[in-house]
C-alpha cells in the first residue's frame, strides 16, 4: 500500500476539500516553504516516544510557572522549565472539537470542515490524515485517552489503546467511555472506578508498563476542568477561605459593556444568568472548581512522569503541552470560551525534549494549534506533509526557515448553539487585534491596541487616530481568508 502522504497528495480537493497543494500555494506566513530534512531524533538513532498533553480549557496564565498567585502546577511547569515555553500561543477556533481537529491535522477549521461541536458525530474526512496516522506508519504504537471530542472520537483510526469519551461533558465519577485495544474499540459503557482522570491515568500507566519494542505516541487528553466541574474528592475543600479577586472588567456588564458590539452583549455565557447545562452561579464557584481540576491534572501528569523517570525513559520522550482553548474566568462577567478575546484564545504551549530543545528557553513568537502537528513530525524526524498549514515550532527554537508569522486568522462558526455566541472572525498581530462580526446587518467590529490595552477595554474601531491601522488589519484579514482555502460541502 502506498504511504499516507502519497495517498493524500494524489487527491485533488481544492473544490471538494481543503486544497492539497497548500504546501506550495500558501504564503510562508502559514506553512513551511521547504520540507524539513529528516534528522536523527535521538543520539542512538531511535525515534523518541511522544506525549501530547492536551488539557481542557486551560488558560495560558493558569500555571504556577506563568506566575499564577494560587495555582501550584509543578509537573506541568516542569515541561517549560526543562524545555521551551512559548509565551504567545493561541487556538484558531476557541471550541473543543474544532481546536482538536486543528491540532491533529495542522489545518484551520475552514479547510478541514471541522467547524463546530455539532460535527463531532461525523467522521473526519477520509482525505485528511491526522498526525498519528503518519506515526503509526513510521512504526509507533498509538494511544489516546480521555476527552477525545473530535469527529467520531477518531474511532475509525487505529489505536493500540483507546479509552475515550466523545462528548463535551460527562459525569466525572460515572463517565461514559469506550475502550479498545489493537485497533478494536468496544461499545460505550459506564465506568464507576473513581474520579475519571485518575482512573484514566491508571489505565495509561498499565499500558506504558507493557513490554514494547516500538516507540509510543500517547495523546493524554484529560477532561478536567470542563463543566460540570466535578472535583476529585481529595480536593473538595481546596481553596476554602481563599479570596478570588474580580477581573478589572468584571463589572462592565453593569455599565452596558461600553464599546462592545451587540453580539458580544447578547451572548449567553454570563456567570449567574445562563440557562445552559454549563451554568455557574458565582466567580468564586467557577474559579475554585476550575483551579481544583487543574491541580488534579497536574498530580496525574506527575504520576506519568514518575514512571518515565523510574524507567529512564523521560529524556527519550518528547512532551508537548497545550490546551484546546483558553477560558473566561469572570472577564466582562463571562465564562466559557468561543470569543476572540485573549482569555478565550490564549493557551499554554511548552515542549520538553532534551535532544532537540535546551532547557529554559522562552519564545515570544505567536504559535498556534495548527503548529502542533508539524512540530510532532519535526520532533520525531519525519517529513512534514504538504497539506499542513502550520509550521514546526522548532523553527522558532532553532531560528531557521522563513520569517515567522506576523499575523494569523481566527474564525468561529457555531451558531445557533450553546452560549449563543455569533460567528465572528478576525486577525491578530503582535500588537493589535481586529474582530469582524459579519453575520448581522449592519456588521460590527472591534479593534484593540494590545500593547497599550492588553485587557481589551477600549474598542478603537472608527477612531480616526487608528484609521491607518484599521485599514491595514482589514487588508490582512482579507488576505488570510484568501490564502486559507475553505472546504466546500
Amino acid at each position: 500500500m502506498d504511504s499516507i502522504g502519497k495517498q493524500f497528495d494524489r487527491r485533488q480537493f481544492v473544490q471538494g476539500g481543503a486544497a492539497a497543494a497548500l504546501g506550495a500555494a500558501v504564503a510562508p506566513n502559514l506553512a513551511r516553504a521547504l520540507p524539513i530534512e529528516e534528522e536523527a531524533p535521538a543520539k542512538d538513532g531511535k525515534k523518541p516516544n511522544l506525549i501530547f498533553l492536551y488539557t481542557e480549557g486551560q488558560r495560558w496564565d493558569c500555571l504556577s510557572s506563568a506566575g499564577h498567585p494560587l495555582l501550584k502546577t509543578p509537573n506541568m511547569d516542569r515541561i517549560a522549565h526543562e524545555g521551551v515555553k512559548f509565551e504567545n500561543a493561541f487556538c484558531t477556533n476557541a471550541l473543543c472539537a474544532p481546536a482538536r481537529a486543528s491540532a491533529m491535522t495542522g489545518m484551520w477549521s475552514r479547510s478541514t470542515g471541522a467547524l463546530d461541536n455539532k460535527t463531532v458525530n461525523t467522521p473526519l474526512p477520509s482525505d485528511i490524515p491526522v498526525f498519528t496516522d503518519y506515526l503509526l506508519e513510521a512504526g509507533y504504537e498509538t494511544c489516546v485517552v480521555g476527552k477525545v471530542h473530535m469527529r467520531n472520537g477518531m474511532k475509525e483510526k487505529h489505536w493500540d489503546y483507546y479509552l475515550g469519551v466523545n462528548a463535551p461533558a460527562t459525569n466525572y465519577y460515572k463517565p461514559k467511555m469506550a475502550e479498545g485495544k489493537n485497533g478494536k474499540i468496544g461499545p460505550v459503557q459506564v465506568w464507576n472506578e473513581g474520579y475519571c482522570d485518575d482512573f484514566v491515568t491508571d489505565r495509561v500507566l498499565d499500558w506504558l508498563k507493557q513490554p514494547r519494542e516500538k516507540p509510543f505516541a500517547l495523546l493524554l487528553w484529560y477532561m478536567t476542568p470542563h463543566a460540570p466541574y466535578f472535583r476529585a474528592r481529595r480536593h473538595l475543600d481546596l481553596y476554602n477561605g481563599v479570596k478570588i479577586p474580580k477581573p478589572a472588567s468584571f463589572d462592565d456588564d453593569l455599565k452596558g459593556y461600553p464599546g462592545k458590539p451587540t453580539p458580544f452583549k447578547t451572548a449567553d455565557n454570563k456567570i449567574g444568568t445562563t440557562d445552559t447545562g454549563d451554568a455557574v452561579r458565582s466567580i468564586e464557584e467557577l474559579c475554585k472548581d476550575y483551579y481544583s481540576g487543574l491541580v488534579a491534572i497536574d498530580e496525574n501528569v506527575g504520576r506519568i512522569f514518575k514512571h518515565l523517570d523510574d524507567t529512564k525513559a523521560m529524556d527519550d520522550t518528547a512532551v508537548i503541552h497545550s490546551s484546546d482553548h483558553g477560558y473566561l474566568l469572570g472577564e466582562w462577567r463571562l465564562f466559557d470560551k468561543r470569543l476572540m478575546h485573549e482569555p478565550s484564545i490564549r493557551v499554554p504551549m511548552a515542549i520538553r525534549y532534551p535532544n532537540r530543545v535546551k532547557a529554559g528557553a522562552v519564545k515570544k513568537e505567536m504559535v498556534l494549534d495548527v503548529d502542533i502537528a508539524p512540530t510532532v513530525m519535526d520532533l520525531v524526524g519525519l517529513p512534514i506533509p504538504k497539506q499542513f498549514q502550520g509550521r514546526s515550532m522548532l523553527d522558532v527554537v532553532d531560528n531557521k526557515g522563513p520569517a515567522w508569522r506576523k499575523e494569523w486568522l481566527y474564525d468561529y462558526y457555531e451558531f445557533p448553539g450553546a452560549e449563543n455566541v455569533a460567528p465572528h472572525r478576525g486577525v491578530r498581530t503582535d500588537t493589535h487585534k481586529f474582530i469582524q462580526w459579519y453575520t448581522q446587518s449592519p456588521q460590527e467590529f472591534e479593534l484593540y491596541d494590545l500593547k497599550n490595552d492588553p485587557n481589551e477595554a477600549h474598542n478603537l474601531y472608527g477612531d480616526p487616530k487608528y484609521a491607518a491601522i484599521q485599514k491595514d488589519l482589514e487588508a490582512r484579514l482579507a488576505k488570510l481568508l484568501t490564502e486559507i482555502p475553505e472546504r466546500k460541502a
